[in-house]
């Protein structure tokens, strides 16, 4: 079956493992990790109704051959917009693709002019090719299998970038609450990636993640957003 004959959610067949069961709001799957979370949060702030399905990082669910069916690099999150374009419903994966796909669909959180659109967009590349894949082997090489390696290379290496990527970070939210002006999607794409530092990894020491005064300010900023500390929850694990 190609995407061409699917007319309504419920034809994709990922809906054979996670059925939706109001197939005229989004569908989401996910789970919260600072890439999952990405898209829930900006569903809570642009106020679009969606429906949450738990998709665990498990192979048997991002593996499987429904899952699959919706995103071939076995990766979450994952969404089926019911509203898509031509009035057909369409399913995509990559998180920041759906964040650009959300922005533009809504007209929120993108800037107001082609200009702030462009430093939004930057900033958000800056996160897909830098924070997140850096910070995720960060997170590999200092917390978790890979810190039984002998070699110290590895783990000094994404350590220090971590150091030069909050610098960057730093820089920029110089005299400014938001990383590109006002609060978009580039902040709901990289701030969920800094609050792991501490929360998850416990590299706040090694990193010197407080010594960034102005990345520290930036994520209890957006910590207290009510629209972010419902979409760490969603979809809720239990």
């Amino acid at each position: 079956m190609t995407e061409t004959t699917l007319t309504t959610v419920t034809d994709f067949p990922i809906n054979q493992r996670w059925p939706a069961s109001t197939p005229d709001k989004l569908q989401l799957y996910s789970y919260p990790t600072p890439n999952g979370v990405k898209i829930s949060i900006a569903l809570e702030e642009m106020g679009l109704d969606y429906e949450a399905h738990l998709v665990t990082l498990a192979d048997a669910d991002v593996k499987s051959p429904e899952f699959l069916s919706l995103n071939p690099n076995n990766k979450i999150p994952a969404i089926i917009d019911p509203d898509g374009p031509n009035d057909q419903p369409m399913g995509l994966f990559e998180s920041g693709a759906i964040l650009l796909y959300l922005a533009e669909k809504t007209g929120q959180l993108i800037g107001n002019n082609p200009a702030e659109k462009a430093k939004v967009i930057q900033w958000l590349m800056f996160q897909m090719g830098g924070i997140g894949p850096m910070l995720g082997q960060l997170g590999f090489f200092y917390a978790f299998a890979g810190k039984d390696i002998e070699d110290p290379r590895p783990r000094e290496r994404y350590i220090n970038e971590t150091r030069r990527l909050l610098n960057v970070l730093n820089q920029q939210l110089e005299g400014q609450n938001w990383v590109a002006g006002d609060y978009s999607i580039a902040d709901i794409a990289i701030a969920p990636w800094l609050q792991t530092i501490e929360s998850f990894y416990k590299a706040g020491e090694v990193t010197e993640f407080r010594s960034f005064k102005n990345v520290v300010a930036y994520v209890d900023r957006f910590s207290q957003r009510p629209a972010v500390q419902r979409g760490w929850k969603t979809p809720a694990k239990d």
